[in-house]
């Protein structure tokens, strides 16, 4: 009887605690302009930052690198202002334009810097626990 009343109790209180936690996210959007202000989206400046220090930049493959940053993060955030598409729609229109821009910074990359910007990106995808590459 004792074990009984112990497991009701104990089960109420995960409970209780599991509504507070979800009454407790705040699952609103980033506010206007916020956009690409969290750990896995850098702003442009960050981001050239990041593949210089990890890459060995030039200063002429900054100069051309840049402007295409700025473009992603601006054609992103039309994109995620844009509620009229659907979700689905949006995940595909974001992956390609990540497409499209990977695609164009790898063609001022050198042989040397390729396989380490592929390798970046791959741990940028997998993101935090994410399952170990292939």
């Amino acid at each position: 009887m004792r074990s009984t009343l112990l497991a009701l109790t104990l089960s109420g209180m995960l409970a209780s605690g599991a509504c507070a936690y979800a009454q407790d996210q705040d699952n609103s959007p980033p506010p206007q302009g916020q956009w690409g202000q969290g750990p896995h989206r850098m702003d442009p400046d960050r981001q050239l930052q990041r593949l210089t220090h990890e890459l060995s930049l030039s200063s002429d493959q900054q100069s051309q690198i840049k402007p295409l940053l700025v473009d992603q993060q601006q054609k992103m955030q039309a994109l995620f202002q844009d509620q009229s598409l659907a979700q689905e729609d949006r995940r595909a229109k974001a992956k390609s334009i990540r497409d499209d821009t990977h695609s164009k910074i790898e063609a001022l990359l050198t042989d040397e810097q390729k396989p380490k910007y592929e390798a970046m990106e791959q741990r940028m995808n997998r993101g935090p626990g994410g399952p170990p590459p292939q």
